[in-house]
């Protein structure tokens, strides 16, 4: 017989994520949400909406790992953005209860999966295979990046130590992807860490800086004015 499983010891770091990201919610004034985020063409709204239909969206996958029954993680692109669009201009209690009421889903949803459902595959909208253990991953990269995404006091700088050392090697790595038959082509070294990647095939130059500063600029959540080096323009993320 399939027992519950212990808790991951990363589920108790997206609940303490969580925790942070409603505080600054419910630290922002009325007029706030309508004011833009650090997202080209959102509001702050929009990120507000985002955030709890995305923990929607993973109680979807959390369930097709229960259940074994297939559940895409979104109905259809369409209405994954239509639900944010709808979801943008509502006061700040609806955002705020929203995503109070969709965290709760999510972390209990998790907390009483087994064993065997966390090691069940499932899929991301994007059609990638994962084990279910992944979900948290994902769950945790959209509460910190969007929490600085709010433009309301939290910057990568506030990003966990651990978040940091993941979060960097797997930003590197994907524009490395990305730019696999295009410059750019570069070193970056952390300054705080012992942390150094190389970014295409045949790099001429480093960029330093802290490992949150490089992370958040490789991800594209900020123009990297406090880094050293010559900076070359990203490829937008998709």
């Amino acid at each position: 017989m399939t027992t519950a499983s212990q808790t991951p010891v990363q589920l108790d770091t997206v609940a303490e994520a969580t925790t942070r990201l409603l505080d600054t919610i419910r630290g922002l004034g009325e007029s706030a949400v309508a004011e833009p985020s650090l997202l080209p063409g959102w509001t702050r709204g929009h990120v507000l909406a985002h955030l709890a239909r995305n923990a929607d969206s993973l109680v979807n996958l959390l369930l097709w790992a229960h259940t074994g029954v297939e559940i895409p993680q979104y109905a259809s692109a369409f209405l994954r953005d239509a639900d944010i669009e709808a979801g943008a201009p509502r006061p700040l209690a609806e955002q705020l209860a929203d995503n109070e009421a969709a965290a709760t889903r999510f972390l209990g949803l998790a907390r009483s999966l087994t064993d065997d459902a966390w090691r069940a595959q499932v899929r991301t909208r994007q059609g990638r295979p994962i084990p279910a253990t992944e979900v948290l991953w994902m769950r945790l990269q959209e509460v910190e990046i969007h929490h600085v995404d709010l433009n309301a006091a939290y910057s990568p700088a506030n990003w966990p130590a651990p978040f940091v050392a993941r979060i960097l090697p797997q930003a590197a790595a994907d524009l490395t992807r990305l730019t696999a038959d295009t410059a750019p082509s570069f070193t970056i070294q952390a300054t705080d860490t012992d942390y150094t990647a190389t970014i295409g095939a045949s790099p001429t130059h480093t960029i330093s800086g802290p490992a949150s500063s490089l992370a958040a600029w490789l991800l594209g959540r900020t123009p990297g004015t406090d880094l050293t080096g010559d900076l070359p323009p990203l490829p937008a993320w998709k």
